[in-house]
């Protein structure tokens, strides 16, 4: 585990600082301790509507974009989510390999427990296995310092356990958080990765429809959003992301971008 200093944010400094000053105050004239926590309320009322916000850097560092210099070198990252799925992943590598392309999957540790050769297999063929938290739990954003440390390094231990790589990025289930989650990446040395452009294809059936919000943001630095897990499924039945990313690749390649994992985009 390479950890590194936690620097908190602006915001989170100015917060700290107006709880000091909420409880020197009701020390100091206890009648006014209305004033005070409705202070301490509105931050806290703001802090999480910053963490509903999956693409905002106000509690801490976040990769919606790739680096500058990988946006010189016309590189773009196509990154997986909530995999992975033992139906819809070997499509996708297939269809990686045919373009000859590499991804970063964002895999949830404890279906990545359930199917570890297939996780082993995206690593064989060149991409990238990053940390989509342990369970993938729906009140992710409300959990305490302790059990973000828990869930996060679970998912380390699980995908390093199984792939031999230790995973460098870390995107939170449905992009949600809380102002703990930056302090906890920082321990455990993760980068907290987002997106520039998704296109909803966990549910939106219409392969066109989600083929054409990913096409509008493909530009140099692009992190474009799919899903190889809880993949929404095409009227045909097909898993909407297997119409939708040959269209897309191909456009990339038109356009003289180059698909890189995320990993990759570090140098």
């Amino acid at each position: 585990m390479h950890s590194s200093r936690w620097q908190p944010t602006l915001l989170i400094r100015a917060s700290i600082a107006l709880h000091l000053l909420a409880l020197i105050a009701v020390i100091a004239a206890p009648e006014f301790w209305h004033w005070a926590l409705g202070a301490v309320l509105a931050n806290h009322a703001l802090l999480t509507l910053v963490g509903l916000w999956p693409r905002s850097r106000w509690l801490g560092p976040n990769w919606t974009r790739l680096p500058a210099a990988a946006s010189a070198r016309n590189e773009i990252a196509l990154t997986f989510d909530d995999g992975p799925d033992p139906v819809v992943t070997p499509q996708v590598l297939e269809l990686l390999d045919r373009h000859a392309v590499q991804a970063s999957f964002f895999c949830v540790g404890e279906k990545a427990a359930r199917f570890p050769d297939l996780c082993r297999e995206i690593v064989r063929r060149g991409h990238r296995v990053e940390n989509h938290s342990q369970h993938h739990r729906h009140h992710f954003a409300l959990t305490g310092y302790c059990g973000l440390m828990r869930e996060l390094q679970a998912a380390q231990d699980t995908l390093t356990a199984i792939t031999g790589q230790r995973p460098l990025f870390f995107r939170a289930p449905a992009g949600l958080r809380n102002p703990l989650l930056d302090p906890v990446l920082a321990r455990l040395g993760l980068r907290l990765a987002s997106w520039s452009a998704r296109g909803f294809d966990t549910h939106v059936g219409d392969a066109a429809r989600v083929r054409n919000r990913l096409l509008r943001g493909l530009r140099p630095g692009a992190i474009l959003l799919l899903h190889d897990g809880n993949a929404a499924r095409a009227p045909d039945g097909v898993p909407v992301i297997v119409e939708v990313l040959p269209g897309v690749l191909a456009a990339a390649k038109a356009a003289n971008l180059r698909l890189v994992t995320l990993r990759h985009a570090l140098s």
